[in-house]
């Protein structure tokens, strides 16, 4: 007796049908099993019947060969781009497990399984991995399945094939470069009684190209769904919307892969006259579809859903989470909205922690919504009323053409934004609050605001520094209200729209009168007050106190360790380097890349950073540099003005276009350069908060709350402030936020972004870019040839005088690197963001928004950016 308990011990703890499992087990069956034991359980969804080889049995065959564990580890350290080492290893791993028996009692569990749902019986044998079909990556086609397998033998067979294929070249670089440790993932396998269907294929509930959550697209073709999913055919593709086939395509299906009567599968033609008849009717599709949302509401989110058609009834054969979708916000209604992306305003598209995006949306002057680690702001209001809306699209077109065409796109159709009437003016006709007297072009306004964000900064270090725990939060909390009322200063704002406009009025006055396009970007060379085009020349001052300092140099060379400025003194001449870096920091140590997130590591916490640009400059410029490139940019900007306004007299009504333009050059250099200093008093204010908040975490840590004071990073503002008043920490939390997060680096972000989940990036629509070249907004102008540099890291930029950076996008942390480069190429960016004003203060003819631009453009390829026509082209 006890031997047959033990007995059936072994089979549960090897084998589990179907019906006795959901998609909570992907430790124990994978996520194939799991996911379509949760499709067993759903009413009106039927799944072949099957069981499950579970991962214990995959464990038990691994444990019986030692030798895998030596090349498990070898293959982890393996870099991932060696292809022929990851092939050789991979292949000797597949090997050793198919070649070694499946053991006894396994066996036993697995032939017992199949003679209870019937030995001559034909099957599927599906490989069911723990890293396979979640939320955060589907996996697809990184295993093997087997169709047709007949017998017990060859289903123990194929059970070994299913493992083995954990180990398939492309599996193990897949989980390489998506940082998955082999050792953690295990191999399940899924055995299922084979369907013959009619008609098969994939159904998304979401539309996989647009994301559109409301329009499911549908896949169908003749025989098994192999003949789709290996590219032999075109299928035909119906587009469901509402419960109607909105769009069709039938295409000629000329082959089918059919089952074999002995096992396996073959392809076959398809008789002349079927070939272009439908797979699905509409009915069907349309039933096909409402099984879909069925499904797609019981796993929580949008579905890649494999179906088979057999006697007019739908068997369902796998569902897995669509991972290439971007979220949607939360809206807590069913109105439409549409979404226009902060990151795209504020340069850093890049996924924020949740710490960061909560204190961002705490201190911005606009209520922000949280997507896939991103920003957004909801524009339906605004695009509701024709007064409004107008007002907004100018805005956009002239920041990134991008958006207002994205959004041009949605307006287009007529039915998703509603129509509200504009707002009645206020009594006497003038809006609440009256209009602002102009400010005139009187330097002592950008110099008095400046001292007055210095002041506020100065009066939050000075009231922050007693206070700790919750009263922290509570003070944080009135802080940011002091933040918001510093950003939103009326003459602040008054001041950067008069630099802005006065930009705008040159580039469109002095092309009418002369001809002439993009004049203001040579009028604001070295424009006074800029914050940080002075960042990147006080950087080239610091190269000029390394320079003579040979054993500085070397030392510098070597500088990994955070703590390098402590140990400077100690080499000749390192005094005097540590001090100018010193300096640097005091000044900007609280700039990093990605500034926004207040979790990104900031200079003064990372100066290592720096020192790749220190020596750029030490090996690429002279000693004076910056001085000189100031005084350049000022002397080519005064001769512009004297050449503009030289011309300008010499036209019809002359001295009035004169006198209008010089008020204009004046108003543009008196304010473009203060453009930039309320980011820098933003960021000043972070890393003030920055550094009390990581005072409380590192408490947190010491009572035993959180393992590393990092942590925190993955709360937001609301939940760092509760887990100080209560000590408690949920860190389960803490590793989902992890997980989402990895899955949302994986994602672009799009510029505009409707509730039904449709992503819209925008297109220029220009015709007078030569063919082959690349688009985007001109920003900076000029031309210039050069060697492109690809760089994706600022810690990994490695340029040489006369470079073209070409990047995703730039913010002011980049601005060191400009001062050696010859041109800017990014894929985000506008006219006035903090890359386009940069390289128009330092004359770096700049191309930007220009799509997959570091995709299409290889790194040390020869390329010529035109900064002035808004195109780039790739020359070798």
């Amino acid at each position: 007796m006890r031997d047959q308990q033990g007995d059936k011990a072994s089979r549960d703890e090897y084998v589990l049908g179907l019906q006795e499992v959901d998609e909570t087990q992907v430790a124990v069956v994978g996520g194939k099993g799991a996911h379509l034991g949760g499709l067993s359980r759903i009413e009106g969804v039927r799944v072949p019947d099957g069981f499950c080889v579970t991962t214990a049995a995959f464990r038990r065959l691994m444990a019986d060969v030692p030798s895998l564990g030596d090349r498990l580890d070898e293959l982890s350290r393996v870099d991932p781009d060696d292809r022929a080492a990851i092939r050789t290893l991979s292949a000797a791993i597949r090997r050793a497990v198919e070649e070694t028996a499946v053991p006894d009692g396994l066996a036993a569990a697995i032939t017992d399984a199949v003679a209870g749902l019937g030995e001559q019986a034909a099957y599927a044998v599906r490989s069911s991995a723990t890293a396979e079909d979640l939320p955060t990556a589907s996996f697809a086609g990184q295993q093997d399945t087997y169709l047709n397998v007949v017998g017990p033998a060859e289903i123990l067979r194929h059970v070994r094939r299913c493992w083995a294929s954990l180990f398939t070249e492309r599996a193990v670089t897949y989980r390489r470069r998506n940082g998955i440790d082999h050792r953690t993932v295990h191999m399940a396998v899924v055995v299922q009684r084979m369907v013959f269907p009619d008609a098969a294929g994939v159904l998304f509930t979401a539309d996989p190209v647009t994301g559109n959550r409301k329009v499911a697209t549908v896949d169908a073709g003749f025989g098994l769904g192999e003949a789709l999913v290996s590219g032999l055919v075109n299928p035909d593709v119906f587009t469901v919307r509402n419960g109607e086939v909105v769009a069709r395509t039938i295409a000629a299906k000329e082959r089918a892969v059919q089952p074999l009567p002995a096992g396996g599968t073959q392809e076959v033609a398809i008789d002349a006259r079927r070939q272009e008849q439908p797979a699905l009717t509409d009915p069907q599709a349309v039933r096909l579809v409402e099984l879909g949302r069925r499904i797609e509401a019981h796993f929580g989110r949008p579905q890649d859903i494999e179906w088979c058609l057999v006697d007019d009834g739908f068997r369902i054969v796998q569902s897995r989470p669509i991972t290439t979708l971007f979220p949607v916000p939360e809206a807590g209604d069913e109105e439409n909205h549409v979404y226009v992306s902060v990151g795209h305003q504020q340069m850093m598209t890049d996924p924020m922690k949740p710490l960061g995006y909560s204190m961002w949306q705490l201190t911005a002057m606009a209520p922000m919504h949280e997507a896939g680690g991103r920003l957004f702001v909801d524009a339906t209001r605004r695009l509701a009323s024709p007064a409004s809306r107008a007002a907004l699209l100018d805005v956009m077109g002239k920041g990134d053409p991008l958006v207002r065409d994205a959004l041009e796109t949605v307006l287009d159709r007529g039915d998703f934004v509603p129509s509200l009437p504009d707002p009645a003016p206020a009594p006497g006709g003038t809006p609440a609050g009256g209009t602002p007297e102009p400010i005139g072009n009187d330097p002592v306004v950008v110099t008095d605001l400046i001292e007055r964000s210095r002041a506020s900064v100065a009066a939050l270090e000075r009231d922050i520094r007693a206070k700790t725990g919750p009263a922290l939060f509570d003070f944080l909390l009135e802080a940011f209200a002091e933040h918001k009322r510093a950003l939103g200063d009326p003459l602040s704002m008054q001041a950067i729209m008069a630099g802005m406009e006065a930009t705008w009025w040159l580039n469109d006055r002095l092309q009418e009168w002369l001809g002439e396009k993009n004049a203001a970007d040579t009028l604001t060379l070295s424009a006074p007050d800029n914050i940080t085009s002075e960042m990147g020349l006080a950087l080239l001052d610091v190269a000029d106190v390394v320079r003579p300092h040979a054993e500085v140099v070397a030392f510098l060379q070597g500088a990994l360790d955070e703590g390098f400025l402590d140990e400077l003194p100690k080499v000749p001449g390192g005094t005097e380097a540590r001090d100018a870096v010193e300096a640097y920091l005091d000044r900007y140590g609280m700039r990093c890349v990605g500034e926004i997130d207040i979790t990104r590591p900031r200079w003064r916490e990372r100066p290592t950073a720096l020192v790749p640009v220190i020596l750029d400059n030490v090996r690429n410029f002279e000693p004076g540099a910056a001085g000189r490139r100031f005084e350049e940019g000022r002397r080519k900007a005064e001769e512009k003005e004297r050449d503009v306004l030289s011309r300008l007299r010499a036209l019809p009504d002359g001295e009035r276009k004169a006198d209008e333009a010089k008020w204009m050059i004046d108003r543009v250099r008196t304010f473009i350069g203060y453009r930039e200093y309320p980011k820098y008093g933003i960021v000043s204010r972070y890393f003030v908060y920055k550094q009390a908040l990581m005072g409380e975490a590192e408490r947190l840590v010491r009572e035993g709350v959180l393992p590393e004071k990092e942590d925190v990073f993955w709360l937001t503002f609301q939940e760092f402030h509760e887990a100080v008043r209560s000590r408690r920490v949920d860190g389960g939390l803490i590793r989902q936020r992890k997980e989402a997060f990895r899955s949302y680096a994986a994602l672009t972000p799009p510029r505009v972004l409707t509730s039904d989940g449709e992503a819209l990036s925008g297109a220029y629509r220009r015709d007078d870019v030569p063919a082959g070249a690349l688009t985007g907004l001109p920003v900076s102008a000029g031309t210039v040839e050069g060697r492109a540099r690809v760089v994706l890291d600022i810690g990994d930029a490695d340029l040489a005088a006369g470079d073209i950076l070409v990047t995703t996008f730039t913010d002011p942390s980049w601005s060191p690197l400009f001062v050696g480069i010859a041109g800017l190429v990014t894929e985000v960016g506008g006219l006035m963001t903090h890359g386009a004003v940069i390289a128009r203060e330092y004359g770096l003819p700049a191309v930007v928004g220009v799509e997959s631009a570091t995709r299409l453009i290889r790194d040390r390829q020869r390329i010529r950016v035109h900064g002035t026509d808004g195109y780039v082209e790739i020359l070798s």
